[in-house]
């Protein structure tokens, strides 16, 4: 497990987890939480960050997961720092990359030869 990430105001942070019914990425806003990353809460201190953290951690029928990550400030709100934190904000893909693509397609030429 990664070492807790401590907010501050040169590395502010966001808290992040995913929906409980849905499994979507959601982070902590003012009045709940949202699909939009930008929308984001910006925490720079750390007791208010934690106390923050505690109100998500307790809502286990609407967040699961919660953490607090390093986030920046960007012109439209708050932007990921790592990897990670940026390729969730892009969410899942719905198309298959690779070798799963190559398959997907011999298997759809397959299925359309088999109708010819």
């Amino acid at each position: 497990m990664s070492k807790a990430f401590t907010p501050t105001a040169d590395r502010p942070g966001v808290i992040t987890g995913n929906d409980l019914r849905e499994g979507h990425n959601l982070w902590m806003c003012d009045g709940g939480w949202t699909p939009d990353p930008r929308r984001a809460t910006l925490f720079e201190d750390e007791a208010i960050a934690e106390l923050a953290l505690l109100e998500a951690i307790g809502q286990p029928g609407v967040i699961v997961g919660p953490y607090l990550v390093e986030a920046k400030r960007g012109p439209d709100g708050p932007e990921p720092v790592h990897f990670r934190e940026a390729f969730r904000q892009r969410g899942p893909s719905n198309y298959f990359h690779g070798i799963q693509a190559d398959r997907r397609t011999a298997e759809a030429q397959k299925t359309e030869s088999a109708h010819v």
